[in-house]
């Protein structure tokens, strides 16, 4: 399998947050606890091991109810079973629940999981690690998450229940993807792998009742022999073990107070901070409806409801239905590390980047605050297209540019005409300085009128630097157009791949094999971005 590593920082499709903590900056430091290094693990697998036995013993008792019923690996039953034991840790990725997974990235996340976990075994035999993905049951933007991209078009959840955008997305029922499953079955073509894809997204979504056992299902399929342990949080038995945690929150809204501080910090530092903590970080999750929850006067209202409580009624009604307290994305990753033995949070950009408002929010609640890994990323290509490239004298490095960057450099680069007026400006710029000392010494006055010249001059410059480029790109129209299609091919929108294709468009061409070559090529704790090369079919 050719494969190619390029530094995520050369790009350009990552924040400087990210490149900055991947590169250990040390204005950062404050902000995380351990890098995410093999040897690092050893400390965090020590300071977890104060995770409560009785947590434990729910969180399995958890996954055994959401487990009845579905057929599952062996693997991943013995996994579930492990948790029970103290020395046995997970290692977590989120995701929502998007249709048919969403874009690609979804099975670099899972994947990520499961070869984290294959490397701490390997370093710390003695104890056991469990891939976890955690499903998003409670989110409730179903914008984000009705529809999938294949072939470049887009296969949309139009006919949706009537409280999507309202309730959890977990909750809402799949009918009305019957009209997605005839449009994708026939776009998605014939052979043992186009089955096999229709086979999958007609047994998740039209024999499954809502959201999350559908994508409990298909994630199950996909990543069952590799041990994965899927969980919907959803269940009151887990959300219990969150009831101090959520009352402090209602009652302190420490959260607020802490993750201010820390996102004014990264303001102060030149970041882009992730998002923006409300007073109560909590939803009312109830019947169809999910809501944040407001404090005002003593009280407490659910927002555009007439549902309200007072202090001593919004207690008891945690303490009888915590079910119906939903963290939100604040608040989530707590929740996450109060009710598993984790480790490790591998999540992307956005995610790693919210993350790391909350280390002093855990410090405050007394939670161990878990190692945050990036997960890989990739573009897959076919040696075919890989060939164009080539003749084309395009490096994957340049595939990264922008689409005009790439095309003048090319078209400099193959033209038999020198289209790089560097020189000149450099020659004009001297010439204007001896203009500028010559105004310095007899009347200064002019300053201005050299400068405004200077200016001028160097603007027709660069306008007839653009007309000739335009004109040779006129002339060598069928390079420029190759070179144009390749990229858009490897880069639908003009964005990653990995955040628009569906897997199911390379699944049909590769089938299993997808899967395993990600298995083998990608390496957590390899902080680059992939280029993989399919043999052509």
């Amino acid at each position: 399998m050719p494969t190619e590593c390029i530094p995520y920082k050369e790009t350009n499709y990552f924040t400087k947050l990210i490149t900055d903590y991947l590169e250990e900056k040390e204005e950062l430091k404050d902000f995380y606890n351990r890098f995410p290094k093999l040897e690092n693990f050893k400390e965090q697998l020590v300071e977890k091991s104060s995770f409560p036995k009785e947590n434990r013993k729910v969180l399995v008792k958890a996954l055994k109810q959401q487990y009845a019923g579905l057929e599952t690996s062996k693997a991943t039953l013995q996994h579930i079973e492990s948790l029970e034991e103290e020395a046995s840790f997970t290692v977590v990725t989120g995701h929502q629940l998007n249709l048919f997974t969403g874009p690609l990235y979804f099975l670099y996340k899972i994947v990520s999981t499961i070869n984290l976990t294959r490397k701490l075994k390997e370093a710390y035999p003695d104890y056991n690690f469990v891939p976890v993905y955690w499903m998003a049951t409670e989110d409730h933007d179903f914008e984000e998450i009705n529809f999938f991209n294949l072939n470049g078009k887009k296969f949309q959840w139009a006919n949706a229940p009537k409280n999507a955008g309202e309730d959890a997305v977990g909750n809402l029922t799949t009918e009305g993807l019957e009209d997605v499953f005839k449009l994708f079955s026939a776009e998605i073509g014939g052979g043992k792998n186009a089955d096999f894809l229709r086979e999958l997204f007609e047994k998740a979504y039209l024999q499954h009742d809502n959201l999350a056992e559908a994508t409990l299902y298909l994630a199950n399929q996909l990543f069952k022999e590799e041990g994965l342990v899927i969980i919907d949080a959803q269940q009151k038995e887990l959300k219990e073990l969150f009831i101090p945690y959520a009352e402090n929150e209602l009652l302190a809204q420490d959260s607020y107070k802490t993750t201010t501080k820390t996102a004014e910090k990264l303001n102060e530092l030149g970041y882009n901070v992730q998002v923006n903590p409300r007073e109560i970080n909590l939803f009312y999750l109830n019947q169809g409806l999910r809501e944040r929850i407001i404090a005002r006067d003593d009280a407490y209202f659910v927002h555009g409801t007439e549902i309200q409580w007072t202090k001593t009624e919004i207690l008891e009604e945690l303490k009888n239905f915590p079910e119906r307290f939903s963290p939100n994305v604040m608040l989530r990753p707590l929740y996450q590390e109060v009710i598993l033995p984790n480790l490790c949070y591998i999540g992307g950009g956005g995610e790693l980047a919210y993350w790391l408002e909350l280390k002093e929010y855990f410090k405050s609640e007394k939670v161990v605050f878990p190692v945050l890994l990036l997960r890989n990323s990739a573009l897959i290509q076919s040696g075919k297209l890989d060939e164009k490239r080539r003749k084309l004298n395009v490096s994957s490095k340049e595939l990264f540019l922008k689409q005009h960057e790439l095309i003048n450099r090319k078209v400099r680069q193959i033209s038999n005409i020198e289209i790089d007026f560097s020189p000149q400006k450099e020659h004009l710029v001297a010439q204007f300085q001896e203009m500028y000392d010559l105004a310095e010494k007899t009347d200064k006055s002019f300053l201005g009128a050299v400068k405004a010249q200077e200016v001028k001059q160097l603007k027709g410059l660069d306008n007839l630097e653009k007309r000739l480029l335009k004109a040779q790109k006129r002339k060598l129209k069928d390079e420029v157009s190759r070179i144009a299609e390749l990229q858009n091919e490897l880069f639908p929108n003009k964005s990653l791949q990995e955040r628009q294709t569906n897997f199911s468009e390379i699944y049909a061409a590769y089938g299993p094999d997808l899967i395993s070559v990600l298995l083998k090529e990608l390496d957590p704790l390899q902080a680059e971005f992939k280029i993989l090369t399919f043999e052509n079919k």
